[in-house]
């Protein structure tokens, strides 16, 4: 296949920061999506409407002149939330969804909820009022193996939740295994999972090729290839429950290649053309536009996009580095060809 024209994609779990950092990157979105869902892990976090509109705002004003592009805005769950907070998001135009960060489970959750019986009230008040969780699913007691991690939340917290709230919408983001797979197949339609393009390109040993590499490592971290390949096939064999949400995280060069680097892959610059390699690596592009553009936007019932937008069977090389504000960031395949490229209709 040479050429693949789809309806304009979103994507449905972003980040991309604040101020100058902010500036730097969302532009690379805006350039390939026509909506994504922010994700609400600033210092301090997101934590009410005023806040989330407020951080909308300085979205829209670093856009390029003439983008459309739409930020759809989130809440962060924290065990003292208010009520009325999720009420009034549930009632605003521009506020999607509430994340539930396990405290201490990736960047920026410290202040995240330290146990789900702290927030039974919030997440009866979300599905009252048809407000959607999107979940990091992590378990982070001591004890549970990082690659297990997943599985773990399956189990003890998220099969609670759902057993609890069954019209409650949950979306189970960036997932890594096969489990998780098999989780979201065996719920209903209140149920759907994201698939970062990263998690579908590289397994765990890419941390380790030729060493420790700081740029592929994420949470949840990059799984067993079984893993990817599940992923792989729920992405383009299971329309409708999975959907692209990049997870693209940038962080600065000098923070990811420390004592103690951070995680986060940053995909932003070139995200569609890399969930299009992971999609050909199966030869199969059957349900490419239902996984990038349509199953989002009916998961939160929102209107499918206007325009469509063309991939071509082309090369060009990824930068070495981008600008991040006052410093520099690595992006995903960094002075590497990637064989698909994005052209707007």
């Amino acid at each position: 296949m040479r050429k693949i024209v789809i309806t304009t994609p979103d994507d449905w779990h972003l980040h991309v920061r604040d101020h100058a950092q902010m500036q730097a990157v969302i532009n690379d979105t805006a350039r390939q999506f026509a909506r994504a869902i922010i994700m609400p892990n600033l210092v301090p976090p997101v934590t009410s409407c005023a806040q989330a509109l407020s951080y909308r705002d300085r979205i829209l004003s670093a856009l390029q002149p003439g983008s459309s592009f739409n930020p759809l805005m989130t809440l962060y769950l924290t065990d003292n939330l208010s009520i009325q907070e999720i009420e009034t998001a549930a009632q605003s135009p521009f506020i999607h969804a509430a994340k539930l960060y396990p405290a201490g489970a990736t960047t920026n959750s410290d202040a995240g909820v330290s146990h789900i019986d702290k927030i039974i009230p919030l997440l009866e008040a979300m599905q009252t009022h048809d407000l959607p969780l999107l979940v990091h699913g992590e378990a982070t007691a001591a004890d549970i193996d990082i690659f297990d991690r997943e599985k773990a939340f399956i189990d003890s917290t998220l099969s609670t939740i759902r057993q609890q709230f069954p019209e409650l919408r949950i979306v189970f983001e960036h997932i890594t295994t096969e489990d998780a797979v098999e989780y979201v197949l065996s719920q209903n339609a209140y149920v759907a999972a994201t698939i970062t393009a990263h998690h579908l390109l590289i397994n765990r040993n890419d941390l380790f090729k030729g060493g420790i590499n700081p740029h592929h490592y994420c949470l949840p971290v990059a799984k067993r290839e079984h893993h990817r390949l599940a992923l792989l096939a729920a992405a383009t064999q299971q329309p409708g429950r999975f959907f692209a949400g990049t997870d693209s995280a940038p962080h600065p060069r000098h923070a990811k290649e420390s004592a103690c680097g951070c995680a986060g892959i940053y995909t932003a610059h070139a995200a569609v053309e890399l969930y299009a390699e992971a999609f050909e690596q199966v030869d199969n592009f059957i349900h490419f536009e239902s996984f990038m553009s349509l199953a989002g936007a009916a998961f939160y019932r929102l209107p499918v996009n206007d325009g469509t937008v063309t991939l071509k069977k082309q090369d060009w090389t990824v930068a070495d580095k981008i600008n991040f504000a006052d410093a520099t960031l690595i992006p995903f395949r960094a002075g590497k060809t990637i064989s698909w490229t994005l052209e707007h209709n």
